[in-house]
């Protein structure tokens, strides 16, 4: 009697715990603002892209004085980052005061993936469906 009880235990706790992974992955893939994982790591992807692409700026900035557009920062080593991951590319829009790094998803997309995805000097994302 005592084995079955134990082995009972075991199977409600593992289904306890299918159930809870299960909906945190739905979760982190609504977070991520993707309907399937697979959208959800290219967002994840893109967004530390993005980081990086700003991160880059604000030190451009800090040695520079100035924003620096998506090939003056390429030109002088300060990312590495290409200009797409694809359905996404990237884009650097600089003022005096400011810049705005923006992800553009190219054609249709069934996955809930945003359509833009930008981050601004202030390293806050926007997102456009």
């Amino acid at each position: 009697m005592g084995r079955l009880f134990g082995f009972l235990s075991v199977v409600i706790a593992l289904g306890a715990g299918m159930y809870i992974y299960t909906r945190q992955m739905q979760s982190s893939s609504a977070a991520a603002g993707a309907n399937s994982p697979k959208a959800a790591i290219t967002i994840t992807g893109v967004r530390s892209d993005l980081i990086t692409i700003a991160s880059a700026e604000r030190r451009y900035f800090a040695s520079e004085g100035k924003y620096a557009s998506f090939d003056e920062l390429i030109s002088s080593n300060y990312i590495t980052v290409a200009r797409q991951r694809p359905p996404y590319t990237y884009d650097v829009q600089t003022s005096s005061n400011g810049f705005h790094v923006v992800a553009t998803r190219s054609g249709d997309d069934s996955s809930g993936a945003p359509a833009q995805l930008s981050v601004d000097e202030n390293m806050e994302f926007q997102t456009s469906p």
